[in-house]
């Protein structure tokens, strides 16, 4: 677990989140992480990015706000395509919205208006759907509503992992059969999956 801000130019702000994070896991992480052999520090924001770059996972970066929503884009983007990145808001009442990290896809929208082809990842905002639809069905109760939206995402992934992907991901997947397909036959293809597991 690492946490990260930049208290050396913000003294103040930054340094204020710095302390608060470490009395809160002094008081009631430090016993469990240790019993679970789990590493918790703090470093420099900059030395995060740097060690994230050539980090091969297993790590649980903890950010601010800002430096959360920067980062998480920096990093789908590096190590893979934004359009698979989503975002779930938690209010401290309690309160949830999930949502496709990437934003509106502008620019994919007014092709699809012109009547263009597109080849748009619907990933991100699909999960942003079973995400929602799951925290519906928990706090309802509706046991069918959950199971539903991991069976999407369930077929979602097997799409991908059968080789059906958007033009996004064509040079990142390393499936040695692949198609690349355009919006409307990816989420096809993932409804014959889904229509499968129902």
């Amino acid at each position: 677990m690492w946490f990260s801000a930049k208290d050396t130019i913000s003294k103040t702000y930054d340094h204020r989140f710095k302390d608060i994070f470490q009395e809160v896991f002094d008081k009631d992480f430090k016993e469990k992480f240790a019993a679970a052999k789990i590493e918790y520090f703090y470093t420099l924001i900059d030395d995060v990015v740097a060690r994230i770059m050539r980090s091969e996972g297993g790590i649980i970066w903890a950010c601010k706000n800002y430096d959360g929503d920067v980062m998480s884009d920096m990093v789908a983007s590096a190590f893979g395509s934004l359009a698979m990145m989503t975002s779930v808001l938690v209010s401290p009442e309690g309160d949830y919205e999930y949502e496709a990290a990437h934003g509106t896809v502008q620019r994919h929208y007014y092709k699809h208006l012109k009547g263009e082809e597109t080849s748009t990842n619907s990933m991100a905002t699909l999960f942003a759907w079973t995400g929602a639809l799951k925290k519906r069905g928990e706090l309802d109760g509706i046991n069918e509503l959950v199971d539903f939206a991991t069976k999407l995402e369930k077929a979602a992934i097997q799409t991908i992992e059968d080789g059906v992907i958007t033009k996004d991901l064509a040079e990142l997947s390393s499936v040695s059969k692949k198609t690349v397909v355009n919006t409307e036959n990816f989420l096809k293809e993932v409804n014959n999956r889904l229509v499968a597991l129902l």
